[in-house]
Parts: structure tokens; C-alpha cells; sequence
């Protein structure tokens, strides 16, 4: 259990309102959907802050303004915030600079870089790409490079760096992980301290060659930009990461980018380390949730009567609202602008509020047969399944729905050439026979790609350095930016917050033709 941290003296307090308002920040991943929260929170609970400096990338037909205006102010999470704002924060206290996180000095001019010297005092790094295994080289530029770029303008700004990574770098794990294990030379299977297997620069040196070669090759064949180079590269980020025990690309890339970070001298920092980022508790409002990569394709395929899962039932899915996880950055990031933060912060709620992966799917199961206008408890319930025994019924389903295709198919071959009635209801049978077979082999892909989280590892995070850094803040502070991880009741917040908010903000925007990436 974690211990009890006693509170604060007044002289130990940080007054994160007097720190917002002496302080300029920059700010960068605002239309991110951790980005565009955090932002939102900052400028509702601390509208008289100094000043913020927002980095948009360039977009065409937009000047960065109007790209700012039109993706993150008018977006769900801000125009709430921005309607009861008064106008003269927005045009006197925000200030919005092209850039881009990949390339040198993050994309900024010399011009901005000059007039921002001696006034920023804290970079907000939300930017990176959020995808398990995108061909390695994007996952590269965003999330490693992007860090190399962040501290470069650090130290030209003279500014500190509040990044934001995922509790999973940690990689393959069965229970607690601690906040103090060293950065700097971590690979999931190092075997202790004394373990230098492993060294960041030459590993980021290594993989940027296997990439250059990749791209050689594809240059000789002529397909550079096509579809199977980008496999390629998606294995190649895929088996390194493998190779080394982190479970996918996207978790590779960041460790890769904090050790570029603890290994730099010459600049303060912090990283925050979110688990699972779901949807809002309260913040902006109940449910609010963004796009499909973190457990919306479960949820959809809990939604649509999957009873089946392959997982570890006492398991707990390591889960955070992502206005807990806004609260988390903005204190640490007013401990780190006073000189009082750690080196890591671990966002996560199953260290003194667990909720077991068992109790999710049976939630979710019996919310399916209410909606089906069925009880629950009349229907077959929730099987656990082992990963082998879960990809052999996929197999076998998948196989049955191929052979009814090609069974139909045969069928309306015939049924056209003898120019006989009853085609169309057979046509109607063929495309719903490949729509079914299209959606189970999604479903299966899913499934295999959460087998981390899910059945092969059991995650918890330690998360003693947010707590206690919660009480160093003053009263009013831990008002407006509330960390209380032990207060969610889980199945009211999974179901009316979660669930309903993948319904409205995913599944619709899904329906509406926005694709969501697995």
C-alpha cells in the first residue's frame, strides 16, 4: 500500500497561481487530446496567467492563428472554457508560433527564438505520435527527435522542460514499477544497475542507420513512398523493440526520447508518465474522450456483445481520466518552475484503486444485453479465454464466414448468369458476409495488439511523487487542479463516463467516416 504522505508546512507550500502568473510557458501538442485538455484546464483555473506560447504547426490555407482558432479553441474541450474566458486573455496572454516539433529548434525562426530568450521558463512537451507500431522512422521524428529538438530550444530559451512519455516504457512487467529506476540505460530486461547492455545514443544511431537503409532500398526498386516500405519500417520498429522487451514501437521511441532527456546536462526537467489516458471525469465535462488509440476499439468491440476475451481476470487495466492526468503536468510543472520537482512523475490508479480487467468486460457484457433488451443474467456470460484458445476461435469463425462468402458468391454468379429472381437479397447476403469477415479480422488484429496489456503483463504503477507533490501545493491550488485517483468509483465512471463518452465522441465521429488507427 502506499504510505501516507503528511502535509505541507506554509514555508514547503508552492503557490501554483503566484507561479502561473510570473511565468511564461511554451506549449507544445495543444491539439493533442492529452494537449488540448491540459491547455483547456491551464486557461480556466489560471486565466491570469503571465503568458503562453503555443506552437502550431503549419497547415495549408492557414495561418498558424487560424489553425489554432479552428482545431483547438473551437474543439470540444475549449469552447466551454474559451465562452465564460474574457477575450482580452486569449488576444493579450496567448501568443501562437509556427513550428514543428520535428525538425531543428522545433521549427522556429530565429525571429520568434530571439524575442522568446530570457522570458520562457518552462516548455510543456504534450507532441508525440500516439501509435503502437507506425513504420518506425514516423514514430522516430515525432517522439525522439522531437525530444532532441525540445532540449536544443531549452538551452536556447534557457527554458525547463515538462515532457510528457507513458508509464509504459517500463515494457514487459508483472507488478509494481517504481518511480526511482534510473533513466538513463533502461531496457526492460536489463538484469540490474550494473547492466550497461544497453546505451540510448547508440541505439537511436543504430536504428536511424537501419532506416536510412531501408530507404536506400527502396530507392534502388523505386518504391520509396509505397505501402510495403512502410511495412518495412513497421517491422523493423516492431522486432528492435521486441528485441530489446518494450511491447511496441510507440513505447520503444519514448523511453528512447526520455533518455535523451535524463542523459542531456545543462537543462532542468521533469517527465510525466500517464498510464492508459481515458476519458474526463469532470474536466471539461464528464466523458470527454478523443479519438480511438488508447481501449476504444475494446470498448466498441465490448459495445457490440464480444463475450469472449483473452486476459489475466485479476489483472487491473492501469487507467487515468485524462483531467487527472492534466492536473498531474500542470503541478508538476509548477513544482519544477520552483526547483521542487522530481525527475519522474507516474500517472496511474491501480496502486491504491484498482480495477480488475473481469470486472470491466462484465460490465460492459451485461450494459450490451440491457441494450439489447435482454438481462444479463438469462445470457451466456463473459468466457476467459487463454491468447491461443482466443486466436483458434477467431480462426475457426473467421474460416465459417469465408466459406458462407464463397458459398453466397457462387450462388450470385449463378443467379446472375441464369438471370433468375432473387439476386438482390443474395448481393445483400454477400456484402454482409465480407463486412462481418472485415470486422473479425479487425477485431482478432486488436486483440493480438493488446495482449500486452491485457494477458502477458500486469501493470502497476507506482505513483507516490504526484501525491505528495499535490500537497505541497497550496489549498485553492489543489482545488482547481485535483488529483484523486482513490475517489473514482470505477464502474459508474466506466460506464457513464467511459462507455457513453466512446458512443458519442468516437463511435459517431467512427460513423461520420473519421477512421480511428488501432
Amino acid at each position: 500500500m502506499p504510505s501516507i504522505l503528511p502535509r505541507s508546512s506554509p514555508q514547503d507550500q508552492i503557490d501554483a497561481a503566484r507561479t502561473f502568473a510570473t511565468h511564461e510557458i511554451l506549449f507544445a501538442g495543444a491539439n493533442g487530446f492529452v494537449g488540448k485538455v491540459t491547455l483547456a484546464l491551464l486557461l480556466d483555473r489560471y486565466p491570469d496567467l503571465k503568458h503562453l506560447h503555443v506552437i502550431v504547426r503549419a497547415k495549408r490555407g492557414f495561418t498558424p492563428r487560424e489553425r489554432f482558432e479552428k482545431d483547438v479553441l473551437a474543439s470540444p474541450p475549449l469552447k466551454p472554457v474559451i465562452a465564460r474566458l474574457d477575450p482580452a486573455v486569449l488576444k493579450e496572454r496567448v501568443s501562437v508560433h509556427k513550428g514543428d516539433m520535428s525538425e531543428p529548434l522545433c521549427g522556429l525562426s530565429e525571429e520568434t527564438i530571439a524575442s522568446l530568450q530570457g522570458r520562457v521558463r518552462l516548455i510543456i512537451n504534450c507532441a508525440g505520435l500516439v501509435e503502437f507500431t507506425p513504420p518506425v522512422d514516423e514514430s522516430f521524428k515525432s517522439n525522439v527527435d522531437g525530444v532532441e529538438n525540445t532540449i536544443a530550444l531549452a538551452k536556447r530559451l534557457g527554458a525547463r522542460i515538462c515532457h510528457i512519455s507513458t508509464c509504459f516504457v517500463c515494457g514487459e512487467c508483472d507488478g509494481l514499477v517504481e518511480e526511482d529506476e534510473p533513466v538513463p540505460g533502461f531496457y526492460p530486461r536489463r538484469k540490474s544497475h550494473e547492466d550497461h547492455s544497453f546505451h540510448y545514443a547508440e541505439e537511436i544511431r543504430f536504428m536511424r542507420e537501419r532506416i536510412a537503409e531501408v530507404y536506400a532500398a527502396a530507392r534502388a526498386r523505386g518504391e520509396e513512398n509505397t505501402k510495403d516500405t512502410k511495412q518495412r519500417l513497421s517491422d523493423l520498429g516492431v522486432q528492435r523493440a521486441a528485441q530489446w522487451g518494450w511491447v511496441n514501437t510507440y513505447t520503444y521511441s519514448k523511453s528512447l526520447g526520455e533518455q535523451l532527456l535524463a542523459g542531456e546536462s545543462g537543462v532542468e526537467y521533469t517527465i510525466v508518465r500517464p498510464a492508459i489516458v481515458e476519458a474526463a471525469l469532470d474536466f471539461p465535462f464528464p466523458g470527454w474522450v478523443e479519438g480511438g488509440r488508447t481501449a476504444a476499439p475494446l470498448i466498441m468491440m465490448a459495445m457490440s456483445g464480444l463475450r469472449h476475451w483473452p486476459l489475466r481476470p485479476e489483472a487491473p487495466l492501469e487507467v487515468v481520466p485524462v483531467d487527472q492526468v492534466a492536473s498531474a503536468i500542470l503541478i508538476a510543472s509548477a513544482l519544477l518552475m520552483n526547483g521542487r520537482a522530481h525527475q519522474v512523475y507516474q500517472i496511474g490508479t491501480a496502486e491504491v484503486n484498482p480495477v480488475p480487467l473481469k470486472k470491466l468486460v462484465e460490465w460492459m457484457y451485461a450494459d450490451y444485453c440491457k441494450s439489447q433488451g435482454r438481462p444479463h443474467w438469462l445470457m451466456p456470460g463473459v468466457r476467459i479465454l487463454s491468447p491461443a484458445h482466443s486466436r483458434k476461435r477467431g480462426e475457426r469463425l473467421l474460416s465459417r464466414i469465408q466459406t458462407a462468402h464463397e458459398v453466397t458468391n457462387a450462388v450470385k454468379r449463378f443467379a446472375q448468369r441464369s438471370n433468375i429472381p432473387g439476386r438482390k437479397p443474395v448481393e445483400r447476403l454477400a456484402r454482409t458476409l465480407r463486412t462481418l469477415g472485415i470486422q473479425l479480422n479487425i477485431r482478432e488484429q486488436a486483440l493480438v495488439l493488446y495482449q500486452p496489456f491485457m494477458h502477458d503483463n500486469r501493470f502497476i504503477f507506482e505513483a507516490e511523487n504526484i501525491r505528495e507533490a499535490s500537497l505541497r501545493l497550496t489549498a485553492e491550488d489543489q482545488g482547481r487542479l485535483p488529483w484523486t485517483p482513490e475517489k473514482i468509483v470505477w464502474k459508474k465512471y466506466w460506464m457513464e463516463n467511459e462507455v457513453r463518452g466512446i458512443q458519442k465522441w468516437v463511435q459517431e465521429e467512427s460513423s461520420k467516416g473519421r477512421s480511428f488507427k488501432l
